[in-house]
Parts: structure tokens; C-alpha cells; sequence
């Protein structure tokens, strides 16, 4: 059995969930926003998240896979797409973790073809070590080494998202 040992515990993770709510009510203060849940690893985080923002908030859902295990497919497969039109709107993509990049940017170029007003980028955990495209988060959590994680709501087959840490996760062996 793989190894958990906690990185970021539920105090820290909820103090910089209300730092990055403080951020985006700040950027989008007198404008509405549709936030935009990538799943499934962000659903726990964007919950917590939407609640810290104050401007008037829109949400809807996309799903897409790319990782098989702890290793990056490198095949992006979009499962559900939003069914929101964000046609001139200011969309906020919230991401539990930008790796490779490789599926945020399929996910930006596909929403930047249906001209929204502005597109941004929220992500709990940014591992920048492992970037294959050119993709920076607008607002980051915590800054991460080059490690699989799990827990608040990231998992390792379909395990430990109900963790409520995010915990380094070291296979066995």
C-alpha cells in the first residue's frame, strides 16, 4: 500500500482558500463571474472556494482525464463539456492541480473559441517541474515539488479524495 504523509493540513489549505476568495472578489469586484469546476478533483475545492468569493457567481462543470494512476496519459479526453454560454462573460476555471498543463490547455483553447469576455485560471496546487505547455495559473494556492498527491478532493484511483489534507503520496517499495 502507497505511503500519505501530509503536506498541506485543513488549516492551511482553508487559510489559502479564503486568500485566493479575497484575490478574486478584489480582480472581479462589481462584475458576476462564472466559475467554472474542473472534475472530478476539484469539486471540494471549489465548493470551499465559490463561498469565499463575494461578487455574484455562476457555476457549471467540466470533466475531463488524463491521468491513469500517478502518471500523466498525455491524452486529454473531454467527458463533459459546460453547458453555460460563455459568450462575453469573465470565466474562472478552477483546477485542483496544474501538472503538465497538457489539459488546461486543451481546456483554454477550447473555451477561448467561444469568446468570453476574460478567462482565468485558479488552481489549489501548482507543480511546475512537469510543464509541457505553456500554463500559469492566475491565482495559486500552494507552489508543490514534483510529487503525486492526494486528498481534498485529488486521488490516486478514485481513492483518498475525502482526505482532508493534501498529502504526499509515495507508491510502495
Amino acid at each position: 500500500m502507497e505511503e500519505l504523509s501530509e503536506v498541506f493540513s485543513p488549516g492551511e489549505i482553508s487559510a489559502a482558500v479564503k486568500r485566493l476568495g479575497a484575490e478574486i472578489s478584489r480582480d472581479y469586484a462589481g462584475r458576476g463571474i462564472l466559475a467554472l469546476c474542473v472534475l472530478n478533483g476539484s469539486f471540494i475545492f471549489f465548493s470551499d472556494l465559490i463561498r469565499e468569493v463575494t461578487p455574484p457567481v455562476e457555476v457549471d462543470f467540466l470533466k475531463v482525464r488524463s491521468y491513469s494512476s500517478t502518471e500523466s496519459s498525455g491524452v486529454v479526453r473531454v467527458e463533459c463539456w459546460p453547458n453555460a454560454d460563455i459568450k462575453g462573460k469573465d470565466v474562472l476555471i478552477v483546477e485542483d492541480i496544474v501538472d503538465t498543463g497538457l489539459t488546461l490547455n486543451v481546456i483554454i483553447k477550447r473555451l477561448m473559441a467561444e469568446n468570453p469576455s476574460t478567462l482565468k485560471v485558479c488552481a489549489l496546487l501548482d507543480k511546475r517541474s512537469g510543464r509541457k505547455a505553456e500554463i500559469n495559473p492566475d491565482y495559486t494556492g500552494f507552489l508543490v515539488g514534483d510529487h503525486f498527491f492526494a486528498g481534498y478532493g485529488l486521488d490516486l484511483d478514485g481513492r483518498h479524495r475525502n482526505l482532508q489534507g493534501v498529502f504526499r503520496v509515495r507508491p510502495p517499495g
